[in-house]
């Protein structure tokens, strides 16, 4: 009997620290699980903000790289507005020689032309020649 009640103990004894050690085992698995999700959860957290400081960044950089765009583009425009402005000055300028070339050249023409006027015709027969061309034996030379 006292074997039986003995062997009835240790039975008991043995299930009491199995349950006891599978409660533990159960509570060590969830303390984990919760760990781990724990865990993921600052993970997932912490990137998330590295995105986010990221996206920022990214941003940030856009903007000034747009910032930095406007301001060439407006300088561009005044420096191609200056470039158009000076070819117009260079333009006017050429004209204006132009225009002073060809009233210099008119004023040179009609004076020549008041002048051819006023001067005295040659000759016709110049040289006794008649219309001041020689007759004779010089034509067979001209014909040849």
């Amino acid at each position: 009997m006292n074997k039986q009640l003995e062997k009835m103990k240790q039975n008991e004894e043995y299930e009491r620290r199995k349950r006891m050690a599978e409660e533990k085992h159960k509570e060590w698995v969830q303390k984990k699980r919760e760990e781990e999700r724990r865990e993921r959860k600052r993970k997932l957290t912490k990137e998330m903000a590295e995105k986010a400081t990221r996206e920022l960044e990214k941003l940030r950089l856009q903007e000034k790289a747009d910032i930095k765009y406007k301001e060439w583009l407006k300088k561009k425009i005044a420096e191609d507005a200056e470039k158009k402005k000076k070819e117009k000055e260079k333009e006017k300028e050429r004209e204006a020689e132009l225009q002073e070339k060809k009233t210099r050249s008119e004023k040179i023409f009609k004076e020549w032309l008041q002048n051819a006027r006023n001067k005295p015709q040659p000759a016709l027969n110049g040289y006794g020649f008649p219309h001041g061309n020689s007759k004779g034996l010089y034509i067979q030379y001209t014909n040849m």
